[in-house]
């Protein structure tokens, strides 16, 4: 269901939200949606501050108002993903927040549980810590010296040195004979193919 938002201080301008009031007691905040391909999400670094898309249909929420809803009080995180043959997994993080665009929207995550397999592992151990930056193809924030990973996989993500996973990667329907462009969760279904559905959320607990 589509409601209306804001960040809890009320500092931000009430925004549309898609609200998932079933799964797992419901009152998750979904923040990302890949249903069918109807929305470029190859976008700039503006785009993913602000937000883009249909919370009816498929969208990215915004990082600055996730930030701003996730830094007050503790949060989760869940991932859902489809595939082309009906197959649903999981992943969530106990832990979950993003920083802010000053220190590039760091991912913060931690206590992963699920039946995906943990795509975003590298994103937590690797050797420059937990909270990977956030990159778009115009604002370069990955470790890789050679390339930059959100232009090399067309997509919009926190890139390492490059990724095991690519949410908002291009919709590429299933298999695909390039490699990792698509939306990708290795752990699921390796890097050569493109989920079906996609959803991001996170919730508040005490």
């Amino acid at each position: 269901m589509v409601y209306i938002t804001s960040t809890p201080d009320g500092t931000a301008a009430a925004v549309q939200v898609y609200c998932d009031m079933v799964t797992e007691n419901g009152a998750w905040t979904v923040f990302q949606r890949r249903l069918n391909g109807c929305t470029n999400f190859y976008r700039d670094w503006n785009s993913y501050k602000h937000g883009f898309g249909n919370p009816s249909e498929e969208y990215w929420l915004g990082n600055e108002i996730i930030h701003e809803i996730s830094s007050h009080g503790n949060h989760e995180l869940r991932i859902e993903m489809t595939d082309f043959d009906g197959n649903s997994k999981y992943a969530e993080y106990r832990v979950f927040g993003l920083g802010d665009e000053i220190g590039g929207y760091p991912l913060l995550i931690s206590s992963y549980t699920g039946t995906a397999g943990d795509s975003l592992y590298h994103t937590i151990h690797n050797h420059i810590g937990n909270g990977v930056k956030f990159s778009t193809f115009d604002r370069d924030n990955d470790i890789n010296t050679n390339s930059n990973c959100a232009q090399q996989f067309s997509g919009a993500w926190w890139y390492i040195d490059c990724h095991l996973s690519n949410l908002n990667g291009k919709y590429l329907g299933g298999y695909y004979t390039s490699f990792a462009d698509g939306i990708v969760w290795n752990s699921f279904k390796g890097m050569s193919y493109s989920l079906k559905t996609v959803n991001m959320m996170f919730q508040k607990y005490q």
